[in-house]
C-alpha cells in the first residue's frame, strides 16, 4: 500500500511539474479583453503576450535538456522554478502590455524546465516496464489542465482582478516546488564531464536535424499542431467580443473543445491496431482541410451562429488528436541514440510555429473570426503540402494507403 501511494505522489508531482506551462497558457485566456481594458489596449497587443510565452518555451527547452544531464535534475529544476515564481508576480504587478510581453517571456523560460524535467525524471525513476505506464498517467494529469486552468480563469476574471490569476499561478509553483524539493528523488547523477559549449551541443542539434525523416515530420507536426494555437489565442476575443460570451462561459466552453483533442488521443490507441501513423496522420490532415474550409465558409458568410461555430471547432481540433502524436512517434523512431536533443528540437520547432501563428492571430486581427479560422486552416494546407512534398520527391506516394499496424515510415 505505502509502496502504491509512494507510486502515485511521484506521478502527480511530475504531472504537475508538467502541467506548469499549460496551466500559464490556458487560464489567462478568459481575462484578454479584461486586460486589454485595463492596460488601455487593444486585444492584439494582449494576443502578444501570449506569443512571448510561446516563444519563451521553445527557446527554454533546447537548454533546459544539456543543463539538466550537467548538473542533475534538482539544481536547474529550483532555478527554473525560481525565475518562474518571480517572473508571475512581476506579471502581478505590470502596468503596462509591453512589461507583461516581457515578463511572460521570462515567465515561460523559467516555466518551461518542468516540462523538460519531468520527462527525464520517469526515463531515471522508474523501470523499464513502468514507463509507458508512468507517461500515461503524466498524460492524463496534463489532459486536465486545458479543462480546469480556463474555467479556473474565467471565475477569477468574474469575481476578481486579473492579477490574481498570476498571483495564485506563483503560489501554485511554490506549492510544487516544497513538493520536489521533499518527496521528489534526485534522478540521475550529474554529467559532469559533459561539455556545454554552444559548438557541441548545436552539433547534436544539427545531426537531428539531417535525418530527412524526422525533419519532414517535426514540420508536418508542428505546422499542424499550430492550428490549435491559432484557435488559442483568438478565441477569447471571438468569443466573449463577438458572440457575448462571459468570461465564466468561456472557460467552460475551452473545456468543452479541449475534450474534442483530449478523446482523439484515446481513438488513436484503438486506430493503430489496424493503420499505420502515416496513413492516420494524412487521413486526419484531410479531414481538417475539410472542416477548416467549411468553418472558412460559415464564418465569412455569416452563416454560422455561435453554436454551429463551436460544433466545427469540436469536430476540427479531433484532428490535432490524431495527426500531432502520429507525426512525433514517426519523427522520433530513426532516433536510437541523441532521443534527447531529438525530443528537445522537436518542443523546439512545435512552440516556435505556434508562437508565430499565435503573432500572426495578433497581426491580422480585425474584429472577427475570420483571421483565426483562416490561420487554422492554413496551418493544416502547409503541413500537408509539406507532407506530399515529401512523399513526391522520395516516391513514397503510392503507398501512402498501405494499410496495418506499426510505425511508418521507418
Amino acid at each position: 500500500m505505502k509502496q502504491q501511494k509512494n507510486y502515485f505522489l511521484l506521478v502527480l508531482i511530475l504531472g504537475a511539474l508538467s502541467t506548469i506551462s499549460p496551466f500559464s497558457v490556458d487560464m489567462y485566456l478568459p481575462a484578454f479583453p479584461a486586460i486589454a481594458e485595463n492596460l488601455n489596449t487593444s486585444i492584439s497587443q494582449v494576443q502578444l503576450s501570449l506569443t512571448s510565452y510561446l516563444i519563451g518555451i521553445a527557446i527554454g527547452q533546447l537548454f533546459y535538456g544539456p543543463l539538466l544531464d550537467k548538473f542533475g535534475r534538482k539544481k536547474p529544476l529550483y532555478a527554473g522554478l525560481w525565475i518562474y515564481i518571480a517572473a508571475s508576480v512581476g506579471c502581478a504587478f505590470t502596468q503596462s502590455v509591453d512589461a507583461l510581453i516581457a515578463m511572460r517571456f521570462v515567465q515561460a523560460i523559467g516555466g518551461c524546465v518542468g516540462m523538460v524535467a519531468a520527462q527525464a525524471l520517469v526515463r531515471d525513476l522508474f523501470p523499464v516496464n513502468k514507463i509507458a505506464q508512468a507517461l500515461a498517467l503524466l498524460t492524463l494529469v496534463i489532459a486536465v489542465s486545458p479543462m480546469v486552468a480556463p474555467t479556473l480563469g474565467g471565475y477569477l476574471t468574474a469575481h476578481f482582478h486579473w492579477h490574481w490569476m498570476f498571483i495564485l499561478l506563483a503560489a501554485i509553483c511554490a506549492a510544487i516546488l516544497f513538493a520536489c524539493k521533499w518527496q521528489l528523488p534526485d534522478g540521475a547523477d550529474p554529467e559532469r564531464d559533459l561539455s556545454l559549449r554552444p559548438g557541441k551541443v548545436a552539433k547534436k542539434y544539427r545531426e537531428v536535424l539531417r535525418n530527412k525523416q524526422f525533419l519532414t515530420y517535426i514540420l508536418v507536426g508542428g505546422i499542424a499542431g499550430a492550428a490549435p494555437f491559432a484557435y488559442i489565442a483568438g478565441s477569447s476575443d471571438v468569443f466573449i467580443n463577438n458572440y457575448g460570451l462571459t468570461p465564466t462561459e468561456y472557460g467552460w466552453l475551452f473545456a468543452f473543445l479541449a475534450v474534442a483533442m483530449i478523446g482523439a488521443t484515446q481513438l488513436n490507441h484503438v486506430l493503430l491496431n489496424r493503420y499505420s501513423n502515416r496513413t492516420i496522420v494524412i487521413t486526419a490532415l484531410c479531414y481538417q482541410l475539410v472542416v477548416g474550409i467549411l468553418i472558412i465558409a460559415g464564418v465569412s458568410t455569416g452563416f454560422f451562429n455561435v453554436w454551429m461555430l463551436i460544433g466545427m471547432l469540436f469536430i476540427f481540433l479531433t484532428g490535432h488528436g490524431l495527426s500531432v502524436p502520429n507525426a512525433a512517434a514517426i519523427s522520433l523512431a530513426p532516433f536510437a541514440k541523441n532521443a534527447g536533443s531529438a525530443s528537445a528540437m522537436m518542443g523546439f520547432m512545435r512552440m516556435a510555429i505556434g508562437g508565430i501563428v499565435s503573432g500572426l492571430v495578433s497581426v491580422f486581427h480585425n474584429g472577427t473570426a475570420l483571421p483565426m479560422v483562416l490561420l487554422m486552416a492554413g496551418c493544416i494546407l502547409l503541413a500537408g503540402l509539406v507532407l506530399m512534398y515529401h512523399y513526391h520527391t522520395t516516391g513514397e506516394l503510392h503507398t501512402w494507403r498501405k494499410k496495418g499496424p506499426g510505425l511508418s515510415p521507418r
